[in-house]
């Protein structure tokens, strides 16, 4: 079996609509952790100053204020891990990864400390709603007949 980038939609193998769904989901995920970041260096640098971009590099490894965010890296490093494994992709693959991502990015005040602060960050930055809806769109793929997932009846 060939190996692919995680990017990649197709590798020899895999289920396709599987690995579609993960792809999907990893870049939806980006995009998402790539938001969260801007808006807690904003909020960071209105407090503090501006950084340059090794101090940036240091606050989101090390600063509390960001240590939040690590969940969504290793969520994304697992997706990583499947789509570049030797093992073949299988729909329980995406099926899993699409329900745990569902259960954590689930915004409210009283879920766990992450859903606590995803629901802040939802409420104080139009970019993080805007990109909570494209990922709730791979949530909802799911449920569309030839999108790649099974319709739910």
């Amino acid at each position: 079996m060939s190996t692919a980038l995680p990017s990649n939609p197709r590798r020899e193998g895999d289920d396709p609509a599987a690995r579609e769904k993960l792809v999907a989901l990893r870049s939806a995920l980006l995009r998402l952790h790539k938001t969260l970041i801007d808006m807690e260096r904003r909020v960071y640098e209105k407090e503090f100053g501006a950084v340059n971009v090794g101090e940036f590099f240091r606050l989101v490894v090390d600063h509390p204020q960001f240590a939040w965010l690590h969940n969504i890296s290793e969520f994304v490093v697992r997706i990583d891990e499947s789509l570049t494994s030797e093992a073949p992709v299988v729909p329980a693959d995406a099926d899993t990864a699409v329900s745990l991502a569902r259960n954590m990015f689930t915004p409210t005040a009283d879920g766990d400390a992450f859903q606590k602060k995803y629901f802040d960050a939802i409420q104080s930055d139009p970019n993080v709603v805007m990109e909570h809806g494209e990922l709730a769109r791979v949530f909802l793929s799911e449920n569309l007949p030839g999108a790649g997932g099974k319709k739910k009846s």
